[in-house]
């Protein structure tokens, strides 16, 4: 169910004991919420939604397809589903195909939730990011918000690559290489700091009237 408000705190100030940029940017905009999902096949989904829109047109994508098919907390509805009503939710093309493809590896047992939670990460990120439409980014977002794994970075996220390089004063937003180097120092607590990643972000593209893109 992801990381505890309790878990969020003593990772980040044991962070900023190391870190005076982490420990001034904790002063200027205070600790994050918890970012909450449940594990399970309705979390896949939702993070396959989410991929490469805004948060308010996922949020609206998902409320069509609740209200279309009922019970999204199993992959039956997406599977008995025409390829129509999926259209008419709001799902593209490829995202049809990948949704599909998730329904099916929950259905047949090839992604088994249980026996992802005592993988190691890398070997977890492997197993999800085997289903057809889940790279790296969406298997970590997963594993950081419903499994609440400590230490997960999703450094090809552009608005945490855009926090990262306002935390650290780069001139450029830092791509997902130098974006996972520059967390070395963050281990083992790495999960906290993508999220409070994303909360300072949010705070300072309000000051700053920033629109830069969310990965």
């Amino acid at each position: 169910m992801g990381l505890t408000s309790e878990q969020l705190a003593a990772g980040l100030n044991q962070i900023a004991k190391t870190d005076p940029r982490v420990a001034q940017a904790l002063a200027r905009v205070g600790l994050p919420e918890p970012r909450h999902r449940p594990c399970g096949y309705n979390a896949l989904l939702r993070t396959l939604i989410a991929q490469q829109i805004s948060v308010h047109a996922a949020r609206s994508i998902y409320a069509k397809l609740e209200a279309g098919l009922g019970n999204l907390e199993t992959p039956e509805a997406v599977l008995a589903a025409e390829d129509e009503t999926l259209r008419a939710c709001g799902l593209s093309r490829p995202k049809i195909v990948y949704a599909r493809s998730l329904a099916e590896a929950v259905a047949s047992g090839r992604l088994d939730f249980e026996a992802l939670r005592h993988m190691g990460d890398e070997e977890a990120i492997a197993v999800l990011s085997s289903v057809k439409g889940f790279g790296r980014w969406s298997a970590e977002i997963y594993l950081l918000f419903a499994e609440g794994r400590p230490d997960i970075w999703p450094a090809d996220d552009l608005a945490l690559q855009e926090a990262v390089r306002r935390l650290t004063g780069l001139a450029e937003r830092p791509k997902m290489k130098a974006t996972r180097q520059l967390a070395e120092i963050w281990r083992p607590h790495r999960g906290a700091m993508a999220i409070f990643g994303w909360h300072y972000y949010a705070a300072t593209s309000k000051a700053q009237n920033d629109k830069a893109p969310i990965g």
